[in-house]
């Protein structure tokens, strides 16, 4: 078995929540809900930056606080949670009700939507609700709060469940979650894989010797940095492939990023087909705002960058989308930028399996926005 690096967490530790007592549960319209509480803070975009970040260099950025967490975090962990509800149903169904057929249920989408930016010092609390069901579909929704104030004890590195009774503030985070049990093969059509599209520019280096993905990818940052490292992100070790010069003479919506991904440790072996695809929607999100206004030409002049919307559909059955533990078994994340107007922009991605199997699609909707210089600010006024 192996074991995550020194200073970095295992996907199913940096992601861990527990359930709170059913006494503080409660029931609104529709059925029960179920409360959860994330135990350990979520990883801080820009926390691993090497220099002060209040300096970016040329050019007004996108501000890092210190303590605004990674959107993938809730994202992945309300999926995580939806997960959990979910099976527990299930399992009391089918404790009610031995006589009926259980069938092995996987999650099958992610509608997430973003209100408000979490802050590290304080965990999420999650209200899990199962929505509708029937024998082939059944959907949830997950709502996710902070507490208003910082957690009273940090000193081990997880939050107390002594947290979970602070007044919360509003809901920072929603998502609508669908399952879906496995389908018959009928036919599998795709597109020619993206490790066949780029086999060229894929095949002229083994995957860790591409540099680490940036710790934050906008392009007056990584010009201040001397050389690439990993940091301190959690789950999966990730490389970024060098795509100028494919690039270069490319529009917008034409250009490609290529992200490589693989386990830094095994998952338990008691993961579910969930954890791992809710690994994958975390991985995805990372740096995907970013890009878009590296490639849009702004990289140095960054005002405003936060995602509004991030869905996430498997197209596969459950199992097809879990990750083997090795160090030659490398995912490939390839992202395309198809829309950027009005102060927002879209990020798409498609996950591919090391087979080259398309396996979910990523498609995230945020604000972009570029910092107007003076001169350029008086001249629309």
């Amino acid at each position: 078995m192996g074991h995550a690096p020194p200073g970095r967490l295992a996907f199913h530790d940096a992601l861990d929540f527990v359930e709170l007592d059913p006494s503080h549960s409660g029931n609104v319209e529709g059925g029960s809900t179920k409360r959860y509480m994330s135990t350990r803070p979520a990883w801080v975009t820009g926390g691993d930056l090497p220099f002060d970040r209040k300096d970016y260099g040329p050019g007004q950025l996108v501000s890092f606080n210190g303590t605004s967490t990674y959107g993938g975090h809730v994202y992945a962990q309300a999926g995580l949670v939806a997960a959990r509800c979910f099976e527990d149903s299930q399992t009391k169904e089918a404790e009610e009700k031995p006589y009926k057929p259980r069938k092995n249920y996987g999650l099958h989408t992610v509608h997430g939507y973003f209100a408000e930016a979490g802050a590290a010092d304080r965990p999420f609390i999650y209200e899990a609700q199962i929505l509708a069901g029937n024998t082939g579909f059944h959907n949830l929704i997950v709502t996710a709060r902070q507490p208003t104030k910082p957690s009273r004890d940090l000193s081990f590195g997880t939050f107390s469940l002594n947290d979970a009774k602070l007044p919360l503030g509003p809901v920072c985070f929603t998502a609508l979650v669908s399952f879906r049990p496995p389908g018959v093969l009928q036919t599998k059509p795709q597109e020619l894989s993206a490790q066949a599209r780029f086999h060229g520019i894929l095949s002229s280096r083994p995957p860790p010797a591409w540099d680490p993905v940036p710790l934050a990818d906008m392009d007056s940052v990584n010009a201040q940095l001397s050389r690439r490292e990993a940091g301190t992100f959690p789950g999966l070790h990730m490389h970024k492939v060098d795509m100028r010069e494919y690039n270069k003479d490319k529009t917008l919506h034409e250009r490609r990023e290529l992200l490589l991904y693989r386990l830094i440790a095994p998952l338990p072996a008691t993961a579910s087909s969930s954890m791992h695809i809710m690994c994958h929607a975390f991985e995805a999100d990372r740096n995907s705002l970013f890009m878009l206004g590296n490639q849009a030409g702004f990289g140095f002049d960054f005002g405003r960058a936060a995602s509004l919307s991030y869905s996430f559909t498997v197209h596969v059955n459950p199992d097809d989308a879990v990750m083997r533990y090795g160090e030659d078994e490398w995912w490939l994340q390839e992202v395309c930028f198809p829309r950027l107007e009005a102060g927002r922009g879209v990020v798409m991605s498609k996950l591919w399996s090391p087979a080259g199997v398309h396996v979910a699609t990523e498609y995230q909707d945020g604000i972009i926005r570029r910092q107007w210089r003076e001169s350029e600010r008086e001249s629309k006024l």
